[in-house]
């Protein structure tokens, strides 16, 4: 009979299954898909687990691309969650791939031992999180998919590693303006012109800058201006993003935001119609006593989170994550992948999430998170804590 300890075997799941977890990575990473549209790096996910014997429930909460794969019986559940959706033109800049391998890798370890230390390990395949409304998490939150879980964890790539990055509230809508179209030259006076309408909201935004939290944000592409320069435009889009550091301070920021559109509209005579921002993402509340593992268990592997570091005070971006930690003690370290000078959203840092850097952090990311799974169902207190709170 082995004498290796629950930890030593988990590692060694982990350390065996690396070049599975690197292939499925990089699979996901060579086919990037859009938002609700993950068909075949959800199917890839699941593919690992299910050989394992994970208990799957495809089509999870009613979502084509989400899905839920259990195993173990033991009393805790810890859910970890694997993102594999891709931005459009720019692939993986957000890394959604080492996500994915490593929330699968820490399920495949963790399983190893889950029924003799007491855990039920679930993956929890999460579509759409780059949306910035009603993303994955929020709606299979509101459909029962996270019903039982007590705990929830994923990993993020990003430049460097941090413990408690700073995550913030976000809402993303569409703003649509109606005007009249008419020849530019020949008959302006008969044209409504609903670019004119953006571009007096987008004038208004720049000054309501001046009067918000510096904590604030406000971002956002046109993503329709006109048909052509000799005709007054009748139609426009614009697709934008509002943050702040909490759901309630958003709700502040909101309607001075929606007025600056609602002015482009009077100004100009377009109609405005102001869809989405229904759904909002909720600021990141990180469980400490799992953080706290989680960091003991990565100094193990070398790597080191210093305590309130910049960018666990600086604002950074925003994910359906948050609204998971509302419901759900929850933890989101980003783990480093050395892409440096490259960040998060770059082209450059899409290309860096197939190195060894970024294969390793992967692997550091799994093997982390099923150590702390381990760890946490072996702590009396926090499971009694967990099971109190769910």
């Amino acid at each position: 009979m082995s004498t290796a300890t629950a930890s030593e075997r988990v590692e060694d799941v982990v350390r065996r299954r690396g070049g599975d977890l690197v292939e499925l990575s990089h699979a996901i990473h060579a086919e990037p898909e859009l938002a609700f549209n993950e068909h075949r790096s959800c199917a890839k996910a699941q593919e690992l687990v299910a050989e394992r014997g994970f208990q799957i429930t495809p089509r999870a909460a009613g979502l084509d691309t989400a899905f839920r794969a259990d195993f173990g019986s033991g009393p805790l559940v810890v859910g970890v969650c694997a993102e594999y959706d891709a931005l459009p033109e720019i692939g993986h800049a957000c890394g959604h791939n080492i996500i994915a391998a490593s929330a699968v890798g820490a399920a495949l370890a963790a399983a190893k031992v889950a029924d003799e230390v007491g855990l039920t390990i679930s993956v929890i395949g999460t579509p759409a999180e780059e949306v910035g409304n009603a993303g994955g998490k929020i709606l299979l939150l509101e459909r029962g998919a996270f019903q039982g879980v007590h705990a929830a964890m994923m990993v993020h790539p990003a430049p460097i590693d941090i413990l408690r990055s700073k995550i913030i509230a976000a809402s993303m809508f569409e703003v649509h303006y109606t005007g009249k179209e008419s020849h530019a030259s020949a008959f302006p006076e008969l044209g409504i012109n609903a670019a004119d309408a953006i571009t007096v909201a987008q004038t208004a935004l720049g000054l309501l800058r001046q009067h918000i939290r510096s904590t604030d944000r406000i971002h956002g592409i046109v993503t329709c201006g006109g048909v052509a320069p000799n005709v007054v435009p009748g139609h426009t889009s614009a697709t934008y993003i509002i943050r702040s550091e909490t759901l309630d301070q958003l709700a502040d920021l909101e309607p001075k935001v929606y007025r600056c559109f609602e002015a482009g509209g009077l100004a100009t005579g377009a109609k405005v119609v102001i869809t989405g921002g229904d759904k909002p993402y909720a600021e990141m509340h990180h469980d400490g006593a799992m953080a706290e593992i989680y960091r003991a268990n990565s100094a193990a592997l070398g790597r080191q989170y210093p305590e309130n570091s910049e960018w666990e005070i600086r604002p950074t971006g925003s994910t359906d994550m948050g609204n998971v930690s509302r419901a759900i003690p929850s933890i989101h370290p980003m783990i480093g992948i050395n892409s440096l000078p490259a960040v998060n959203h770059q082209p450059e840092f899409t290309a860096h999430c197939v190195t060894e850097d970024a294969d390793k952090a992967m692997i550091d990311g799994a093997l982390t998170m099923a150590w702390t799974c381990i760890d946490m169902a072996s702590n009396a207190d926090l499971r009694k804590r967990l099971a109190e709170e769910a």
